[in-house]
């Protein structure tokens, strides 16, 4: 299913000084009771459930699903969904989310808007629609600002999506730009109130002396509407770009992580946050590493990892003391002086990090691999999986056009037994971790007839290349897959390339 969003305006950033908070106890703290084959992910079913994904050695079972757009939706839907002919910079997508259930999936852009699909109910005449996602709510999140004070503009580009578990109706997000995290809540409406003694029916306050009557009001059918309401705005506690937000396993707080500090909030106070983690030094020529992201342990409400652009990642256990600068568990693997170049501090540094569901594992995504650690052992990775090695030779053409800069996430599947993560020129990864094999496949127009069957694709380093294979001197590194996501219990993922969702389900699904 390939999905275009949408278009708006603006860039760049900086805002309020961190306002000092007083040192204070938030307790008490307390944790809540390689040659292809074919790759397998659980579906989180019980153990001899797992659903094979693909076949490498066959054309790949992954079947892309696409929403055919007839003419009258397109006019419909110009102002929403878009062409690739004519995306602007605001239409890039910036974040992908499931929500808890995988019934619902955000999407957040660089013009600031959220965009929630829904996945589609299976009807008994189109059983193979029930992987596919409509739109079912959009709205602005964030709009540009600016620092008077700095001169500086804040871009109202979403950084990330957090979804709250559903306790009721409604459903509740945390969406954050750089500046400023707000809490949403999406309601469903499909009943009007009618019959009011004080109004008319255009609403407007009647003269009480000529109500002779009492009305009881009554509540009448209406077309269904979605609305997207800001219950909280958590503002001015960052100097610097917020790059993570992580809801705690309490549900009753959350972190906020930018370049060197990190924020705990409660969803109820909006005025004041608890500063976690404070790395900068007194003296900034004396920096030398900031945050690139953080995340709460899944299950324990004490426990949280921050990764650096050192390639180090730290675990704190706020349990041992109310400000967690110095760490419980340092993880980092000793550089092999054999590898060591002019850019190896650049692409060792970490751009993103996800505990496992099961909270064992740690997973991290640097520049050139992806690495899975263990919380019992600190001093080297217990996997490591080669993302795009090919282009080790390419550093230096990378480093000029800024693409080593890039910042790529990775996700686990449901039952933490495969690995996503994107690449260039619209190729994505994945890795069995019990196999240890591993298939790249591309997101790409071509590709988004319905329902068809994506195939594995290679990348040619040198000498002579196959027909089916590509060189990796003609990859489009302009095209990269950043931003991905996977269904918490099923076999569907969400790819963003640049203003297009591409949502992917295996063919057994």
């Amino acid at each position: 299913m390939l999905l275009s969003l949408p278009a708006l305006h603006l860039q760049t950033s900086e805002h309020h000084p961190l306002f000092q908070l007083p040192h204070g106890r938030l307790g008490p703290w307390c944790s809540p009771t390689g040659s292809p084959a074919p790759l397998s992910c659980e579906t989180g079913c019980g153990e001899g459930s797992w659903i094979l994904v693909c076949r490498l050695l066959v054309p790949t079972q992954v079947s892309l699903l696409s929403m055919e757009e007839d003419i009258d939706t397109r006019k419909i839907n110009n102002s929403f969904l878009r062409d690739h002919s004519y995306a602007t910079e605001a239409d890039i997508i910036s974040t992908v989310e499931f929500n808890h259930t995988g019934e619902l999936l955000a999407t957040g852009d660089k013009g600031g808007r959220v965009v929630i699909f829904q996945r589609e109910q299976e009807s008994k005449n189109q059983v193979h629609r029930r992987g596919e996602y409509n739109v079912y709510s959009t709205f602005q999140s964030h709009e540009p600002e600016f620092d008077y004070l700095k001169s500086l503009e804040i871009e109202e580009k979403i950084n990330k999506i957090r979804w709250l578990p559903q306790q009721n109706a409604a459903y509740f997000l945390l969406s954050t730009n750089d500046k400023t995290v707000k809490l949403w809540k999406v309601s469903e409406r499909d009943k009007r109130p009618e019959g009011y003694n004080l109004k008319d029916e255009e609403g407007r306050l009647r003269d009480p002396s000529t109500i002779t009557t009492l009305r009881v009001p009554v509540l009448r059918p209406m077309d269904l509407m979605v609305e997207a309401t800001p219950r909280r705005v958590f503002a001015n506690a960052h100097t610097y770009h917020i790059n993570s937000i992580s809801v705690n396993s309490d549900y009753e707080t959350y972190m906020s992580a930018d370049d060197l500090r990190i924020n705990l909030w409660n969803f109820e106070i909006t005025n004041q946050s608890f500063n976690i983690v404070d790395i900068k030094p007194a003296n900034m020529e004396e920096l030398t590493e900031v945050i690139t992201a953080a995340e709460f342990h899944p299950h324990h409400c004490n426990t949280f990892v921050y990764s650096s652009s050192k390639g180090t990642i730290r675990l704190c256990d706020m349990r041992a003391s109310a400000l967690c600068d110095r760490h419980t568990k340092f993880f980092e693997e000793p550089e092999d002086p054999s590898n060591r170049s002019f850019f190896s501090e650049i692409i060792s540094s970490i751009s993103d990090v996800k505990f496992s569901h099961s909270g064992r594992y740690i997973m991290t995504r640097d520049y050139l691999t992806v690495k899975v650690w263990d919380l019992n052992m600190e001093n080297r990775p217990i996997e490591t999986y080669q993302v795009h090695d090919y282009l080790r030779s390419k550093l230096c053409s990378l480093y000029e056009n800024d693409c080593i800069f890039d910042k790529f996430e990775c996700v686990w599947n449901g039952s933490d037994s495969v690995i996503m993560t994107g690449s260039y020129n619209n190729f994505f990864r994945m890795f069995d971790r019990n196999t240890k094999r591993d298939v790249t496949l591309e997101a790409s127009r071509e590709n988004s007839k319905p329902r068809a069957i994506l195939k594995p694709r290679k990348v040619c380093v040198g000498g002579k290349r196959r027909k089916d294979e590509i060189s990796v001197d003609s990859l489009d590194f302009s095209k990269k897959i950043l931003h991905t996501a996977w269904h918490p219990s099923e076999n569907i993922i969400a790819v963003a390339a640049t203003n297009n969702l591409y949502i992917f389900q295996d063919k057994v699904n």
